[in-house]
């Protein structure tokens, strides 16, 4: 064991301050795992006159610059968060010769194309596990484990706030409102949660999964987004009556027909699939291959620990590769261009809620606007729940275009006995 592999950490918040916890509890297992031990020798923060006691035996530094021109720093780990400063202090360390560890979802997601391209021009490695799943392994089977695979489709829960809050919403027959500020007490929602709530976490997360599943890069506005908001306790309550929970998903598609689909957005799932049962903050990776059939992961998708240890995992990795002096043997695998496929290509069930006049001849002039449309119907529901002179009609279609159901909302919103659309989401089906 003659070098100790040493690393520059960037932020030692939540996550930062529990890679420095793993890295000294499982300190005798790394080191024998790595073959030389691994030594955290200089930490960057903002604010230097802030009380950090977990901090007390490293140096620590407001400037960068003593960890870039660090030649004993072998590996730095980037924990700031953020695109910037984080992506240029990412790509100066790779030009310096240091291996890149990092957990920016929002960096890998817009800027990961840079990333590799300096890291092979450098020829460092620069891996990023915790930036989806927490402490969830999902991307090195990704790009290792499963490659023998033709991947069709990949299918998330990938925000662990907004699944607590749906979850409650189930649960308990709580409102948006009264979940959103329940979880903002808890600390799993930001005092502002639009990054959760409206999707954008889980498509920054959809983006580098479809790349890594399909091969192909795909961009963050490739994404098509759609979050919780209007997400209601009466659906809820349908889904249950027709054997589905409600979850936001991360979901990817790849048909020789149609190209490649990503979207965020909330799915009627039924009840036996296996995320239907995937509860609070924990998130998990539902993923289709032609070889291996359907595989999930499942786990903790935050938190101090938990992402910890995917990042040190990372750190084993780069550590093993700067021991055996092997560097990028899984290099970027956005190596083919394949299409996208267009939104109104797309194809899914749709459950379709209304609030109608309770009178005769309204089913029969609905149907008609979904059969002139195009669009066939699974089945019809028809409620006077929570409604007086009124009535709500609930429908589930079978699979078709979304142009199609597009076109036939827009008709059903010029029938004088149609109120209102209440909502529209998409139905996962049974699986066959």
């Amino acid at each position: 064991m003659e070098k100790v592999i040493k690393i520059g950490l960037l932020g030692s918040g939540t996550v930062g301050s529990g890679v420095i916890k793993v890295l000294d509890m499982n300190r005798r297992q790394i080191t024998e795992r790595v073959g030389t031990p691994i030594q955290i020798k200089t930490v960057l923060v903002r604010d230097l006159t802030k009380p950090r006691p977990y901090l007390k035996d490293l140096r620590v530094t407001d400037d960068i610059e003593e960890i870039l021109r660090d030649d004993e720093i072998d590996v730095v780990v980037e924990l700031m968060g953020g695109l910037h400063p984080a992506r240029e202090y990412m790509l100066r360390a790779m030009e310096a010769g240091k291996s890149v560890v990092t957990a920016n979802k929002d960096v890998v997601a817009q800027f990961g194309k840079d990333m590799f391209a300096m890291a092979e021009q450098h020829d460092v490695d620069f891996l990023f596990e915790a930036s989806v799943g927490g402490g969830i392994p999902i991307i090195t089977p990704l790009k290792q484990c499963l490659t023998a695979n033709r991947i069709t489709e990949i299918m998330g829960i990938v925000n662990g706030t907004t699944n607590y809050m749906l979850t409650k919403m189930t649960e308990c027959g709580s409102d948006y409102d009264t979940v959103l500020k329940e979880a903002q007490q808890k600390g799993y929602a930001e005092a502002n949660p639009s990054a959760d709530v409206d999707g954008l976490d889980a498509a920054r997360k959809a983006a580098i999964l479809a790349s890594l599943a399909f091969n192909t890069r795909i961009q963050l506005e490739d994404v098509s987004v759609e979050g919780i908001t209007k997400i209601t306790p009466d659906d809820i309550e349908y889904a249950k009556d027709l054997g589905y929970v409600i979850k936001l998903l991360a979901v990817g598609k790849d048909s020789k027909e149609n190209g490649v689909d990503v979207r965020v957005h909330p799915v009627f799932l039924p009840k036996s699939h296996p995320l239907a049962s995937v509860n609070g903050v924990y998130n998990a990776i539902f993923v289709r291959g032609n070889a291996i059939g359907e595989a999930m992961f499942y786990g903790q998708g935050a938190g101090s620990l938990p992402t910890a240890s995917a990042v040190v995992s990372d750190i084993i990795d780069v550590s093993r590769d700067i021991v055996n002096r092997t560097f990028g043997r899984v290099r970027c695998t956005c190596y083919e261009k394949k299409t996208l496929c267009p939104i109104d290509k797309t194809e899914s069930s749709y459950y379709v809620r209304l609030l109608v006049d309770d009178k005769p001849g309204v089913l029969g002039a609905i149907a008609t606007a979904f059969g002139d449309a195009g669009v066939s119907l699974k089945s019809v529901i028809q409620t006077r729940r929570n409604v007086v002179d009124h009535a709500e009609i609930v429908a589930v279609t079978h699979i078709v275009e979304h142009a199609r159901i597009q076109s036939a909302l827009r008709a059903l919103q010029a029938l004088p006995v149609v109120d209102e659309i209440r909502n529209v989401i998409r139905v996962e089906n049974e699986r066959g």
